[in-house]
């Protein structure tokens, strides 16, 4: 009899668009959560007894109070999720668009203490020589104590023009060092330094995932195509990755119309999600050699995992870091937004990034300090006269070696073919 009473009470509702029947012990969605409800209560009551008796420099506020709760609730489900206020929401959509004020730094949360994971390309604290690895010991002068991302990032950020003074402690050499940096307006363009080297190998550097990076990445490629393009080299090293839309724009460059990218997995089988290439374009038969290093990460995971994955490219370099999460931004009311793992990436055939990273078929290894003085030569391509670089920088430019590596490959590649 209950039975047959839910089911004509879901069929009622369901004309109204109220009604779903749960899978879980057959009850319907709009049946109370107790849980949820009972905890709700709890909560509502701790925060009327802060309001009505803490005494303190300034009295408790509901607002405030209810978004210090936010905060910590988000806060520990993982380093990726996080509550953010208005301000902070607004520089989220910055980040996606490519442009925002600051010095330039990707950083996450490990082991309660702020490490870079890169810093963008032409930024101030590119020139200024941060690393991957540093870790943020003061901002302005005051320690960070029990930091998080978002409250480091709001210090870090801020009008072009305006000096910020960071101390980070650099393990890999086991002192402290103070950076005095200008913020700039940091307008980055993803998609840098295409160029033909020896033999018609194409180079192309993606230094990070934005709205603009599938256009970029795309012109890029038709202007090597154009000069007799027969390899190409993808260079991901320290693209700390962005958005799933724009690896899924690069990818689609090399996979066949309707062909499966890369795949997401929420918290049931329903949630599954797959992202099939677009198409579009001609064939390309050409071999391709990604470099990937340990500042690899995210969505540049994704390009490098579905490229090995279908063995459309061999991996050259180190490691990748290993963020194969999801992280969804959804809007709140008055301009305050969520950032929420919801999902983990997989690549086609399986096979997860996340805590894992891409592993290169040709693995070659550079030393920090190679790697910061690459990264300076990268990003300042317009001093080529050999005296001027090293009057500037105090070092001559060194070679590339794991980009030596990537192009022997390839040649080697065209000299199997007989080309």
């Amino acid at each position: 009899m209950l039975k047959r009473f839910l089911a004509i009470a879901a069929a009622i509702l369901a004309g109204y668009g109220l009604a779903q029947v749960a899978a879980h012990s057959g009850a319907p969605t709009w049946w109370p959560d107790r849980a949820r409800d009972r905890n709700v209560k709890y909560f509502k009551e701790v925060l009327q007894l802060v309001k009505e008796n803490y005494v303190g420099e300034a009295p408790a506020d509901y607002d405030d109070l209810t978004r210090a709760a936010l905060d910590g609730m988000v806060g520990t489900l993982d380093p990726h999720s996080q509550f953010m206020r208005a301000d902070e929401y607004r520089e989220t959509e910055d980040e996606l668009t490519n442009a925002f004020g600051g010095v330039g730094i990707q950083v996450e949360q490990r082991d309660g203490q702020i490490v870079v994971i890169t810093p963008i390309a032409g930024t101030p604290a590119e020139r200024a020589g941060l690393r991957r690895g540093d870790r943020l010991v003061k901002i302005d002068g005051h320690p960070l104590e029990n930091p998080t991302i978002e409250k480091t990032l709001k210090l870090v950020r801020g009008e072009p023009d305006t000096e910020v003074a960071l101390t980070i402690f650099r393990p890999s050499q086991n002192k402290t060092m103070d950076f005095k940096l200008k913020r700039e307006r940091i307008q980055m363009v993803s998609v840098r330094n295409a160029a033909l080297l020896a033999g018609g190998i194409g180079y192309v550097q993606i230094t990070t995932f934005s709205e603009r990076t599938g256009k970029e990445f795309k012109a890029a490629l038709a202007g090597l195509e154009k000069n007799d393009l027969r390899a190409l080299v993808i260079d991901l090293r320290n693209n700390p990755g962005g958005l799933l839309d724009a690896a899924i724009e690069v990818c689609e460059q090399f996979f066949d119309r309707k062909e499966l990218i890369v795949y997401t997995q929420g918290r049931t089988p329903e949630s599954r999600e797959d992202f099939l290439a677009g198409g579009g374009h001609g064939p390309r038969t050409y071999p391709v050699a990604i470099l990937v290093n340990g500042g690899t990460a995210s969505a540049a995971e994704i390009v490098a995992g579905a490229m090995k994955d279908t063995k459309r490219a061999v991996i050259v370099g180190e490691k990748s870091f290993g963020k194969g999460s999801v992280q969804s931004v959804l809007e709140l009311q008055n301009g305050e937004g969520l950032r929420l793992t919801t999902a983990r990436y997989y690549t086609p055939s399986g096979i997860t990034i996340h805590e894992k990273g891409i592993q290169p078929q040709v693995e070659i290894e550079i030393s920090a300090d190679d790697e910061s003085k690459l990264r300076l030569q990268q990003s300042r391509i317009d001093l080529v006269e050999p005296t001027e670089f090293n009057e500037r920088f105090g070092f001559a430019r060194i070679e590339d070696v794991q980009l030596n590596a990537a192009a022997e490959v390839l040649h080697g590649v065209l000299a199997a073919r007989g080309k």
